[in-house]
């Protein structure tokens, strides 16, 4: 029997289920109104068991706790107790070196973010591996200086990314891994309909990656995997964006606005000058000049294996050599010595040699040349001279002989008996790069030290010759399919890649076949296939035969319309003036360096051709590119760049150094030079050469860096044995290019004269350095013999004019393969 309780009062008796969803519901009590301890979770878990009428216990969604900052106390770090773990980090593991300011500002930072836990939880080891990766990044160079900008830019960042000590990587809320975590689920995956589910298109993801690993990563373990997937991206960009074309990466280099570098001897290193150059600077500049020349040389002297003494005994016997400065020669009379140090003339008109130290006469009526005839010798060069120090019978015992004191001319002479130059140094020992293995590196050199502006060796080098093989691999499928040449006037059209230079001489505009010839010239590579064009052609001055703007009142409208006739002729070839850059280099007769000069010798560097005379060339080059529907600013057009003298070129970074110079320094070299006995012409020389002198002959006894010559019209010869005599077998321009190549090298400098013979600007120096070597250096020099020369692995071309003197309607002119060698070509007109 089933009982029925009666309803209780004041109590409503349940109605179905329908009759109550038919009811309208009372809204909710306003948010002000509602109970304090009321749990208020959207969306609301049901009931578990709504038969029995469960009252609902809704679960909060899980929420980690949120992690407590943790609180660092300062401390302060000395300096010399952080010094051991930052040497091994920078200096062992990053080869960076740190200053006592540097390590100051690192220890100060250290102690106030990582507190004492810096050396028991490894904080600080983290943050100096961050740091030093932040360096090297920035192109910082090998010593990290406190008061750079780029270390407190890098300790800036670094400050906002951390945490109790440590360093993070992403939002705090999410965690430090978890921006990792994300890219992981969003880019891992091949497949695009994830990225797609996930809101991002494929490209926009890989995007977001790039963003990703070059901003949000400081993490010291994903570092290293961050720089790698962005290695990868940036290298599909710069093909991409390049478009196969090698002419991209191709960048001018004005004189004037080159990176400055001056070698501290106490560092040992090169450091950028910091101080703006002047035109007019001080005098002490120009000591600082020839200081600087005689640091560089003696340094990379000192690196040669010949320099350098060892205590432990050696079986092979090799004579090592040792410099004496010149101040120590007094006190010594009868003793042989090797000196080195600049040549110059005294106000009594005698030669003396002169280094840091002192001044010391010199007697070379009986020295001789190492090797023979191999190079030029003239006042204002630093030489090694090797002699016997002979003191003068008044002078004995009385010091510096009436000298000034240490740094004066010192008593007595020193009788040189072998000259040679201070020998060169090849451009992979100089940026430490290995010679066998291009990715591979050894230790020393100066490969952090971005000379150029475009990168240093050991930041981008080994992803440039990456990039570099990947594009001209491109360019070799397209010449290998280049149909054969055609025949114009019994000549074959020169065929190649992409990846040539055009080196015309000295073309003078006032002469009208030197226009038939430049016309004739860029014919022969206007009928080349699309595509495969050189990439640059350099035209080098005197752009008029004489100094026009000296004192007429008419020169500088002359000077004009030579430009003009010169646009006239480039217009007649839109397909290279859209593909190509065109180089010009000035000489002495442009303006407007020639209005004063008058056609002499003008300083160095000297700035391009105005763009007052220029101006039609240009706009020949902006019409050509706007018909073809390219844009030169954007390189995509070709353009016309005119360029001080000297400048440089440089391709995929610090690849390839290509040294732009414009003078008559043969001619130079004969009128100032000294003249010395041969080592035929001495049966001591003969004997004793090659013991004496090994040192400064080291180039020339190694097979490897014997002089290549290329066989080109004018200089067809091939090596002979070496038992032939040398004068049967060279032809005399073979010797006077060799002579004038191994001089300019070995001195590293392209003005080795006196300031009266050759001025320099004494505070754009930099640009006049041939160090480190280039890899390859185009010397326009019309009182030279045209040729192409290998020495040391710089190959340096002179194309002489582009008219060739004694035969009528004949161009001549330099195809170079970038990288490889250049040829001399002719042809008629």
């Amino acid at each position: 029997m089933n009982i029925i309780p009666s309803p209780r009062k004041n109590e409503k008796p349940k109605r179905p289920a329908e009759e109550k969803a038919k009811r309208p519901t009372k809204p909710p009590p306003a948010p002000f109104f509602a109970p304090k301890n009321k749990i208020t979770s959207t969306p609301a878990i049901p009931s578990s068991s709504p038969a029995f009428a469960t009252p609902v216990h809704p679960l909060r969604p899980f929420q980690p706790p949120a992690p407590a900052k943790a609180a660092i106390l300062p401390i302060i770090l000395p300096p010399p107790t952080l010094r051991p773990l930052a040497f091994r980090t920078f200096t062992k593991k990053h080869n960076l070196t740190l200053t006592s300011s540097a390590l100051q500002e690192l220890a100060t930072f250290i102690g106030r973010h990582c507190g004492s836990g810096w050396r028991e939880e490894g904080l600080a080891e983290k943050v100096l591996e961050e740091v030093a990766r932040g360096w090297k990044n920035r192109n910082g160079g090998v010593i990290v200086d406190g008061s750079s900008p780029e270390l407190k830019d890098i300790l800036k960042n670094l400050e906002g990314n951390m945490s109790g000590g440590k360093i993070i990587s992403g939002p705090r809320a999410t965690g430090a891994g978890s921006l990792s975590r994300q890219n992981s689920l969003l880019l891992d995956s091949t497949d695009d309909h994830s990225k797609t589910r996930l809101g991002l298109r494929p490209s926009a993801a890989a995007s977001l990656l790039r963003e990703d690993s070059q901003n949000s990563s400081f993490g010291a373990s994903s570092m290293q995997l961050d720089d790698e997937v962005d290695d990868d991206n940036n290298d599909q960009d710069e093909h991409s964006a390049a478009q196969k074309d090698p002419r991209r990466w191709l960048k001018v280099i004005n004189s004037f606005e080159q990176p400055r570098f001056t070698y501290n001897v106490s560092k040992k290193h090169f450091e950028r000058v910091s101080v703006k150059p002047s035109l007019l600077p001080a005098p002490s500049h120009k000591t600082e000049a020839f200081r600087n020349r005689l640091a560089v040389i003696h340094q990379r002297l000192m690196r040669n294996e010949m320099f350098q003494t060892s205590s432990v005994s050696r079986s092979d016997k090799k004579l090592y050599h040792k410099l004496t400065p010149i101040a120590n020669l007094l006190g010594r009379h009868g003793s042989t010595h090797m000196l080195l140090g600049m040549l110059v003339v005294l106000p009594t008109g005698n030669l003396a040699i002169s280094d840091l130290t002192g001044t010391i006469t010199l007697d070379l009526s009986h020295a001789v040349i190492i090797p023979a005839d191999s190079a030029w010798f003239t006042p204002g060069m630093i030489v090694l001279i090797d002699g016997i120090y002979e003191e003068e019978e008044e002078s004995v015992g009385k010091g510096l002989g009436g000298a000034s004191g240490v740094g004066g001319v010192i008593g007595g002479k020193f009788q040189g008996l072998f000259v040679g130059q201070p020998p060169c140094e090849k451009r992979k020992v100089t940026l430490g790069t290995s010679t066998g293995d291009s990715d591979g590196m050894v230790g020393g050199g100066f490969g952090w030290i971005d000379f150029l502006g475009v990168g240093s060796e050991r930041a981008v080098g080994v992803k440039m010759r990456r990039l570099e093989q990947r594009l001209l691999r491109h360019h070799q499928q397209q010449k290998q399919q280049q149909a054969q040449a055609t025949s114009i006037n019994g000549l074959e059209s020169p065929g190649g890649g992409r990846g040539r230079m055009v080196i015309l001489g000295e073309l003078n505009l006032d002469q009208p076949r030197s226009l038939q010839a430049l016309r004739k010239v860029l014919s022969l590579y206007a009928s080349d296939l699309e595509g495969n064009t050189p990439m640059t052609f350099v035209v080098a001055g005197n752009f008029m035969n004489t100094a026009v703007m000296a004192g007429n009142k008419g020169g500088s409208i002359e000077y004009k319309e030579a430009f003009d006739g010169l646009a006239g002729a480039l217009a007649d070839f839109p397909g290279l003036l859209t593909t190509a850059t065109f180089v010009f280099v000035p000489g002495d007769n442009d303006g407007w360096a020639s209005a004063f000069g008058g056609g002499a010798a003008v300083p160095l560097p000297r700035k391009g051709v105005p763009d007052l005379f220029t101006s039609r060339v240009r706009r020949v080059f902006a019409a050509a590119n706007q018909e073809a529907g390219l844009s030169s600013n954007s390189g995509q057009g070709g353009e016309a760049v005119w360029t001080s003298n000297p400048s440089r070129l440089s391709l995929f970074g610090p690849n390839h150094e290509i040294v732009l110079f414009r003078d008559d320094i043969s001619a130079r070299l004969r009128r100032a030079s000294v003249r010395l006995k041969s080592e035929h012409s001495s049966s001591r020389g003969e004997e004793d050469g090659d013991v004496t002198m090994s040192g400064a002959n080291l180039a020339a006894e190694e097979e490897d860096d014997s002089m290549d010559v290329d066989d080109g019209p004018s200089l067809s010869t091939k090596k002979q044995p070496a038992a032939v005599p040398e004068e049967e077998e060279v032809p005399y321009d073979i010797k006077a290019a060799r002579k004038l190549v191994k001089t300019l090298l070995d001195q590293g400098y392209l003005a080795p004269f006196r300031q009266s013979i050759r001025p320099v600007h004494w505070d754009y120096t930099t640009p006049m350095y041939l160090y480190p070597l280039p890899t390859s250096m185009v010397l326009v020099d019309t009182t030279a013999p045209p040729f192409c020369v290998t020495y040391e692995g710089c190959h340096v071309m002179n194309p002489g004019s582009i008219l060739v003197s004694g035969k009528k309607g004949v161009a001549r002119w330099i195809e170079y393969d970038i990288g490889r060698v250049g040829k001399v070509r002719e042809c008629t007109f």
